[in-house]
């Protein structure tokens, strides 16, 4: 199986390939096994590489989860069309298979099993007796750290696919590699362990030397975010009252800290000059200077008037659902005009999505048709236009000029924030009955000082208020790993991924200069009971007899 031959290529290969990764600066020769784990520097290196090997969001997020979502298009891309009519296989998963890899940089995958090898390694190595004493509160602070990272991916691996068999050692050539697959309950069982065991062994800061190292609060976040999975009504069948409260308290705990708050500017509080702000819990920096990586923030998402490559794609789906500033979606404000339908518009929309007529970096972006600047019919690179009328804006730099391969940001991934905990808070309250408590807490994201959008009234109540709450977490949250989860966790999927993928379609008459909006169906969607999981490779399946499919991929 695949866990094998992931898994394996690192650890059964004698330790020769995470050599590779962890000193890829100097010759593989130079330092045996015993030598690393016998210098506490090295081990940190190791260490240093695991979290690199982590996937994290951009490559990762961009062309995977958010554009299998109702999120983003990805340009001419016919297995994402082949997926969202329902037809992904086991055989062909293509940027689906986080299983066994995820394009991350140039000549490397990234996937969970890697990684979580390497927290296997570390773990059978640290206790050895070395020649250099390994101080006592690193060792603690070492393993809190793996724990993290293992807890992650085995929380994204059970997400993604339902049970998966539970690895705690490296395997060697002569380990038996057949195994079944464990229950999504028993590997939450161990998630759970690992990070309140975590929990008890990390500091809550670092110094400045040390940022983006994961602390007790991450470890504590990312406790709230697997206990309101496991509460929410995919896992949750019978709807137990204390899979909320658990995820209530979780998230509570967070928030009690004190340390945290809602930083001012949503459109730059991702950017790299306000890396480590008020709202950031866990957060991967890059440097792409010393370590390059392909995280093409600019490059992927700048239109093609600006020399972008533009890949991703915003749907009208997603633009429809961000409400105006009078607090209600478009289609139930009288004030709202479909000829005009980006004037007043929750901040946020324009903070995250480039649209026709918007001004941007010294003109107006221009998606209209005939001859729009950033069009199929504009004069640079007309292949690399938006197919739906949109450009995603919310994590690129702006002070970027021409944005290439080697002219980047250095964009950070944010793993955790604050703001998701205070809609984890309001979720887990109205499952509860709570519903006071969830109004307050999901105004409190809209009352952010860049956002200010009207509070959610007391008379929304109900269904009507969850219905708010899933908006709140569509809009705030977008494009950052959670709608392609929150869709099926909350079992709406079915109504939100049934149905039309909308684009804009532009035209501007060229006499007058008048423009018309109109939305156009892009493609069709279709969803069914067995996509709420993703299936095993195949290849993995032909390796492991003992593996059992998940339902519909047969």
């Amino acid at each position: 199986m695949r866990v094998v031959s992931l898994l394996f290529l690192s650890m059964a290969i004698s330790f020769s390939s995470c050599k590779l990764d962890v000193l890829d600066t100097v010759p593989r020769d130079r330092f045996s096994e015993d030598a690393i784990w016998d210098d506490p520097a090295l081990i940190e290196t190791f260490i240093s590489s695991t979290y690199r090997s982590l996937p994290a969001g951009f490559r990762y997020s961009l062309y995977n989860l958010s554009v299998m979502s109702d999120e983003l298009n990805a340009r001419n891309n016919s297995w994402l069309y082949a997926y969202w009519q329902g037809n992904l296989t086991a055989d062909n998963l293509g940027i689906a298979n986080s299983w066994s890899g995820v394009y991350a940089a140039p000549n490397t995958n990234q996937n969970y099993w890697t990684t979580i090898n390497r927290v296997n390694i570390f773990f059978q190595n640290i206790d050895r007796e070395r020649s250099k004493p390994l101080d006592e509160e690193v060792k603690k602070r070492m393993e809190g750290e793996n724990k993290v990272i293992r807890a992650k991916c085995y929380f994204e691996l059970i997400s993604q696919y339902g049970g998966v068999p539970i690895v705690s050692k490296p395997f060697n050539l002569k380990d038996d590699f057949k195994m079944k697959r464990n229950t999504y309950d028993e590997v939450m069982t161990f998630v759970l362990k690992d990070i309140d065991e975590a929990i008890a062994l990390l500091p809550s800061s670092y110094d400045a030397a040390n940022m983006g190292r994961i602390t007790k609060d991450a470890a504590m976040a990312l406790k709230s975010r697997v206990l309101l999975y496991r509460a929410s009504p995919l896992n949750n069948t019978t709807n137990d009252r204390t899979k909320w409260e658990a995820a209530a308290k979780a998230a509570k705990d967070v928030i009690d800290l004190g340390k945290y708050a809602l930083f001012s500017d949503y459109r730059t509080l991702f950017l790299e000059e306000n890396r480590y702000n008020s709202e950031i819990i866990w957060q991967r920096p890059y440097n792409q200077l010393v370590s390059p990586e392909a995280v093409y923030v600019e490059l992927s998402s700048y239109p093609n008037g600006y020399n972008g490559f533009a890949q991703i794609h915003p749907l009208q789906n997603l633009v429809d659902d961000y409400e105006t500033i009078r607090g209600v979606l478009p289609e139930n404000d009288p004030l709202y005009n479909d000829q005009d339908p980006y004037k007043d518009r929750d901040p946020r929309f324009y903070a995250s999505i480039l649209h026709d007529g918007m001004l941007w970096k010294g003109r107006e972006v221009e998606t209209f048709l005939p001859g729009g600047k950033d069009s199929n019919e504009g004069s640079i690179s007309p292949w690399n236009a938006s197919e739906t009328g949109y450009y995603s804006r919310k994590f690129v730099n702006e002070r970027i000029n021409k944005p290439s391969s080697t002219n980047m940001s250095q964009t950070p991934w944010t793993f955790f924030r604050y703001a998701e905990i205070l809609l984890n808070y309001a979720e887990a309250n109205y499952f509860l009955g709570n519903e006071a408590l969830a109004r307050e807490y999901v105004n409190l994201v809209r009352n952010r000082p860049s956002v200010k959008m009207p509070p959610i009234p007391a008379t929304v109540t109900g269904p009507a208020l969850f219905d708010r709450i899933v908006n709140e977490r569509r809009v705030e949250l977008v494009f950052e790993l959670h709608r392609w989860y929150d869709i099926r966790r909350w079992k709406i999927a079915p109504q939100v991924m049934n149905g039309d993928i909308l684009r804009m379609d532009i035209r501007k008459n060229t006499t007058t200069g008048v423009k018309q909006y109109k939305k156009m169906v892009w493609k069709k969607a279709v969803f069914t009971d067995k996509d709420y999981l993703l299936p095993i490779p195949q290849d993995e399946m032909d390796k492991n007899e003992l593996f059992v499919q998940n339902p519909g991929y047969h």
